[in-house]
């Protein structure tokens, strides 16, 4: 018996070795993709930050938006194909369909591509490139060193997580995103450590070199309003809808892109050219970032009920006609317009519902619900906390099984009523779920004329 008791004390003492061994191990291993990341990021931010102000001297900088497209699409096209796009999901698409290996030639042509399309005018966002950036040289430093695909796969992700951190300044949504955003309905708590240290290093690197913030005031709602929070899950579904609407977008765009059978730098100019007859129909401010916009609509401001829709519009035609950035500023743009066109309509003080919409359509169109609450906090104050989290959910519920990351794989379906097969990417998912819907309808339908049938006739 003392023998048995001294050989599990071995096999406890031994496991708690191990552990203690492997938190060492990625403690120093993520705080260098850190710090790699939060260089490689800062760089990007001051020369996009550079570009931007010496372009925004000119009034019609964006006429050379057909030149900035054809000039982004050479790039890609020839240099570096998986540079293409809004970043991210080339990420994703890696992490699950080549062992997380990311040509380092992405790092520079990405940068390139995106300082090109956003210093001009075109309709994309920064946390795409930096987390391509970050997910690159994460996954270069990897083979370097002869890591297995295991450790690799984990360092891409510290890379993703250290990017949108760096970025956003929101280490903490920064890290869970990392690990939220490769699957749907899971998360990944092996690399939650790995990550949150590559987060929180890469933010303090960006803070380091001076890189600015925008403050944003705090949300303050006094007390829990069932009223409210009524309104919140209803103005929610709302924002669920306009992330289908950006993502089947961003879907009929690309599809539309690829039956122009023309090569593909004159497709930039065709979309630069129709960019630039927008701007002068509709007016510049969906260009670029739209920074401008977002604070206003977070500061209450009265923004036009078209504009979402409008920048969905913008987003689209960048990011599929040869442009090249991210996804997430748009979708921040969108949210948060969202939101103000809710609050005017619902009579609710347009600040909070600007903040409450900035935060879901990223839940919505992503699918990191987790993430999406946390940054709320993070962000916009504790007291839109439980807010921000029903909407986040109700969003991400309403967009169904859909993303603007399609290499997303399927952990669980949003419903136990959907037979959805699990490790499925979501552009595979989409005909399951179709199917399943009807067979839906069809019961519910059924049992409808069940209870129709089983009625008493007048005069019975």
């Amino acid at each position: 018996m003392e023998e048995l008791r001294e050989t599990q004390m071995r096999k406890t003492l031994k496991e708690e070795l191990i552990l203690f061994a492997s938190v060492i191990k990625w403690i120093v291993l993520a705080s260098g993709a850190g710090v790699i990341v939060g260089l490689s990021t800062t760089a990007f931010l001051a020369l996009l930050s550079f570009s931007t102000n010496i372009a925004d001297r000119y009034a019609y900088t964006f006429l050379l938006l057909p030149a900035a497209f054809f000039l982004s699409s050479v790039l890609t096209k020839y240099l570096a194909p998986d540079a293409e796009g809004h970043g991210t999901e080339k990420v994703i698409e890696a992490i699950h369909q080549r062992a997380s290996n990311i040509p380092i030639a992405v790092v520079p042509i990405k940068l390139l591509a995106t300082v090109l399309t956003l210093a001009i005018g075109g309709s994309a966002g920064k946390e795409g490139p930096c987390a391509q950036i970050g997910a690159g040289l994460s996954s270069f430093f990897a083979q370097l060193f002869k890591f297995d695909e295991k450790d690799r796969r984990k360092l891409v992700i510290c890379g993703i997580s250290a990017g949108f951190a760096t970025v956003f300044g929101t280490p903490i949504a920064g890290a869970i995103f990392g690990v939220e955003v490769l699957f749907v309905g899971s998360l990944l708590y092996d690399v939650l450590l790995p990550s949150f240290i590559a987060g929180i290093t890469a933010y303090q690197v960006a803070s380091f070199f001076k890189i600015p913030y925008p403050h944003i005031a705090p949300v303050v709602i006094p007390a829990v309003n069932e009223t409210l929070l009524f309104e919140v899950i209803l103005s929610a579904i709302f924002f669920g809808i306009v992330s289908i609407l950006l993502i089947e977008g961003m879907k009929a765009g690309k599809t539309l892109s690829n039956k122009m059978k023309i090569w593909a730098p004159l497709k930039g100019v065709a979309g630069g050219s129709l960019l630039v007859l927008l701007a002068f129909l509709f007016g510049n401010q969906y260009l670029g970032l739209g920074l401008p916009t977002i604070h206003a609509s977070l500061e209450g401001q009265n923004i036009p009920g078209y504009t979402p829709f409008l920048k969905i519009l913008f987003t689209v035609i960048t990011l599929n006609c040869g442009g090249s950035g991210g996804l997430l500023t748009p979708v921040f743009f969108i949210g948060a317009t969202s939101g103000s066109l809710m609050g005017n309509m619902l009579h609710i003080d347009p600040q909070i519902m600007s903040a409450i919409g900035f935060v879901s359509l990223l839940a919505g169109t992503t699918n990191t619900p987790i993430a999406a609450s946390i940054m709320a906090l993070e962000v916009f104050g504790p007291s839109i906390g439980p807010y921000a989290a029903v909407a986040c959910v109700v969003s991400y519920l309403i967009t169904g099984h859909r993303s603007i990351y399609p290499s997303q794989v399927m952990a669980a379906a949003k419903s136990s009523s959907l037979n959805v097969q699990a490790g499925t990417e979501l552009r595979s998912v989409e005909t399951v779920y179709q199917h399943r819907s009807k067979t839906l309808v069809g019961t519910l339908t059924s049992l409808f004329k069940k209870m129709k049938n089983k009625r008493p006739r007048q005069g019975q």
